[in-house]
């Protein structure tokens, strides 16, 4: 529940996002979303200072992506202005995930998150 409730969220929002922006003045489109499992593995560093191969958790990989119109250039996914894409940046946050965003061809957010 700790996961799938952000990860709901966060679709809702990208995808709400879409619908209202990236099909102005067009009658047709397409959003796609996408949950893989991500390459496992990785590497830690332990107390003496060897790497061992990091076995917690699985990684999965979230993709929300649209062929409209894509995002303003002027868009900072740092400090958002909207409080839709503030929310999304603090359910990232609570997933302890990182966020990456693709402006070519339309939109395409990247999501990458462990869950343990």
């Amino acid at each position: 529940m700790d996961t799938v409730v952000p990860l709901g969220l966060i679709v809702n929002e990208l995808v709400s996002n879409s619908l209202k922006h990236a099909f102005v003045d067009r009658d047709n489109g397409q959003i796609q979303i996408k949950l893989c499992k991500g390459k496992s593995g990785g590497y830690k560093d332990n107390i003496a200072g060897s790497k061992k191969e990091e076995s917690q958790g699985t990684s999965f990989i979230l993709i929300v992506s649209d062929n409209g119109i894509g995002i303003p250039g002027e868009f900072d996914l740092e400090n958002p202005v909207s409080l839709g894409m503030q929310l999304v940046n603090t359910l990232i946050d609570q997933l302890e995930g990182k966020l990456e965003l693709k402006k070519d061809n339309g939109t395409e957010f990247t999501i990458k998150f462990r869950v343990m």
